[in-house]
């Protein structure tokens, strides 16, 4: 399981509303590249985010489940990222002086994805997590919550 920590100069709350808008999926998770769709129930358990990820002409489109919906402590995904496979993402959220602390851990959980050895995927993940963080906190940090 690879896991990230980020602090963050904003609220918890800046962090869960750009969480909640599926729509800026694209826009801090690394490997995403376009919105095809956001249920109307997103971010609630069971509802999806409809995405594509790859690159143009090359597209695969799936989606991410939300499995967990906890503001303001947590949020666990369920993406999907087939040929690749399925994952489990958990975001927590902790507040920190003036600021937060975030911590992303990615597993693998179906799919050739969880067929590659740990010390092999770890280093990708670590990588593709430090900049989903750093994309995460440009969008919150810019939200000013009242």
């Amino acid at each position: 399981m690879s896991v990230n920590v980020r602090e963050l100069q904003c609220s918890v709350e800046a962090v869960f509303r750009v969480l909640a808008d599926g729509w800026l999926y694209p826009s801090w998770v690394v490997g995403a590249t376009r919105m095809r769709d956001v249920d109307v129930s997103w971010p609630d358990p069971g509802s999806q985010l409809h995405h594509s990820f790859g690159v143009w002409p090359v597209m695969i489109n799936d989606e991410t489940h939300s499995i967990e919906w906890s503001p303001p402590h947590r949020m666990i995904m369920r993406p999907t990222g087939w040929p690749l496979g399925e994952a489990r993402v958990t975001l927590d959220v902790k507040p920190r002086g003036k600021g937060c602390v975030v911590r992303i851990q990615e597993e693998p959980v179906a799919g050739p994805g969880a067929w590659i050895p740990r010390p092999l995927m770890e280093p990708l993940l670590w990588w593709r997590n430090t900049e989903t963080l750093r994309r995460l906190a440009y969008l919150a940090e810019g939200i000013v919550v009242p």
